[in-house]
């Protein structure tokens, strides 16, 4: 029996993700979804302004250099991706000392309640979050919107570009502050890297693609309800094939969900939140008064 629960805790939780997605998009009315500068909640800024009100003589906004964006769009990042390290090292010293009382009896059952035709097939399905298909996802995804945005063409390749590194240095340094023993026989280390990877690198390019194809409330929904069944697979995944603790996994979670508020307030705070139409302004261009005699 438990070797049958332990199988059916994957589409289980999914299916789970998948329902309360489908009804918070079912309640939530359908519109743009208003974030306010930084992300918070507030009016969004209507398409043709820019701070100050600054706009070329044809109305539509005055963008500042690509160059200048980045460079102001990566200080933003890096200062707070220290905070997160220090973030993710007060929580590795939780985990590190409390975490054995809850990962050593979940590990013991684990390995006791498995299948091995199933355990083969969580094997290939784990390497959703892996290195490689993530950066490749990833690069993918930059080279595509690159081709596909309007405007800041730049913010794509440098976003994904960047994560790729970004990602790999900041969490080998919490790898090395915080040195956590793996499960017996494994390499899984503090914080399970798939399951942030999950998160991070699919809820970024998801965001992205959400901002300049759409910008609506269940359309955001929808992507992060897509990127939270992601991350439960792949947190699953390594769970059911022991190589992380389970303190591990859920920290990564934590740690991937933190990233990516980081990455999507630097964005706002560099571009602004997503262009929805103005009320204000007419969609539909005034009919010319052409003089009597000349026809329209």
């Amino acid at each position: 029996m438990g070797r049958i629960l332990a199988v059916l805790l994957w589409p289980a939780g999914i299916a789970v993700i998948l329902c309360i997605g489908a009804l918070l998009a079912r309640r939530v009315p359908d519109g743009p979804l208003e974030l306010g500068w930084g992300g918070l909640p507030g009016r969004s800024r209507p398409a043709g302004r820019r701070r100050g009100g600054q706009t070329l003589p044809n109305g539509s906004p005055a963008e500042p250099s690509a160059l200048r964006s980045a460079g102001k769009f990566l200080l933003i990042l890096l200062g707070c991706s220290i905070v997160a390290w220090g973030v993710m090292c007060l929580l590795g010293i939780v985990v590190i000392h409390a975490g054995p009382t809850i990962d050593k009896p979940i590990f013991n059952w684990t390995i006791a309640h498995r299948y091995h035709f199933f355990r083969g097939g969580m094997k290939r399905a784990t390497e959703v979050g892996d290195k490689y298909p993530v950066s490749a996802a990833a690069v993918t995804a930059a080279v595509l919107l690159a081709i596909t945005w309007r405007r800041n063409r730049w913010l794509p390749p440098v976003a994904l570009g960047t994560l790729i590194i970004w990602d790999h240095f900041l969490t080998l340094a919490i790898n090395h502050t915080e040195h956590r023993t793996p499960p017996p026989g494994q390499g899984g280390i503090f914080p399970s890297g798939g399951s942030e990877r999950a998160i991070l690198f699919y809820g970024l390019i998801a965001y992205l693609v959400w901002r300049e194809f759409s910008g609506k409330r269940r359309a955001a929904i929808w992507a992060a309800t897509v990127v939270a069944a992601l991350g439960f697979h792949e947190g699953y995944t390594r769970w059911y094939l022991a190589v992380h603790w389970t303190t591990d996994i859920v920290s990564g979670w934590f740690y991937g969900c933190l990233m990516l508020a980081i990455y999507i307030l630097a964005i706002q705070l560099v571009i602004g939140p997503p262009q929805v139409p103005d009320p204000e302004r007419p969609t539909v261009a005034p009919a010319r008064n052409w003089p009597e005699g000349v026809p329209g």
